[in-house]
């Protein structure tokens, strides 16, 4: 098998709009997360952290599956504590930093995403799938049971339902998995792109800095108990209102006519 340096393992492209797409480009190990192409990821992940002119992340893979999580021809190989806590954490480090970024990551799933892979899917603040694309927390068939997928999947999914994929390990499919909330939107496979790019087009006609207050007060917000998330969503409310492009919202909404931002 040929192996791939971490600028082929992940395919990095960018519009006009500020647009970022990260593809996960290792189709023969259907774009397992290993070492280099977690790495790879973290890297990409960071430079749109620090750049300030990117509006959106799209998150996609090539070939039949999204991605099928962790290597576990690798994980046999290694049977190393040590090993298996850096893998874990280098990969928690990532999903964190998703979380964390102050634009949304949308997931593009084209195909099968289990284990991680159904992790990254839930990670990711929006997710977008083509309506043949599967999901499952599938480690338990193996013996290991998905613990860190689990963190993200019981915050978008109800626990009863979080609880019996990650303890069957069964297959969902993309109807299913927006049913539970897993993803956003379901479309046919010809029309996954033009589906994306309907919510891409809405979030870069907001201003930025109103989607990245927002993005990081859902998260805060919701770990806290309801007097606490108020008053934090309160004071988030009071100093996106003193921002430039909301006081020009609410000029332009007492003017009647469409805001003009300066994005």
């Amino acid at each position: 098998m040929t192996t791939l340096n971490s600028e082929q393992l992940l395919l990095v492209t960018r519009d006009a709009r500020g647009v970022v797409t990260l593809t996960l480009n290792d189709p023969a190990r259907f774009n397992a997360l290993g070492t280099e192409m977690l790495s790879a990821l973290q890297q990409a992940l960071d430079a749109a952290g620090r750049d300030e002119s990117v509006r959106v992340v799209v998150l996609a893979a090539a070939g039949r599956a999204f991605c099928a999580g962790h290597n576990l021809k690798d994980m046999a190989a290694n049977p190393e504590p040590a090993y298996y806590q850096k893998l874990f954490a280098q990969c928690s480090r990532m999903m964190l930093t998703i979380h964390k970024l102050p634009v949304p990551v949308i997931a593009r799933v084209q195909g099968m995403a289990t284990a991680a892979g159904c992790q990254l899917v839930a990670q990711c603040d929006l997710a977008v799938a083509a309506d043949t694309a599967s999901f499952a927390t599938s480690g338990i068939h193996y013996g290991l049971f998905c613990a860190t997928p689990s963190v993200p999947l019981v915050r978008n999914v109800p626990a009863k339902r979080a609880m019996e994929m990650l303890l069957t390990g069964d297959f969902i499919d993309a109807p299913t998995a927006l049913a539970q909330g897993l993803v956003n939107r379901v479309a046919p496979a010809e029309a996954l792109e033009a589906e994306v790019e309907k919510l891409v087009q809405s979030i870069v006609n907001k201003p930025r800095v109103a989607v990245a207050m927002g993005k990081a007060l859902v998260y805060q917000q919701r770990e806290l108990g309801m007097d606490a998330a108020y008053q934090l969503a309160g004071q988030a409310m009071a100093t996106n209102m003193m921002d430039a492009a909301a006081q020009e919202g609410a000029r332009a909404f007492a003017d009647k006519r469409q805001p003009a931002w300066k994005q």
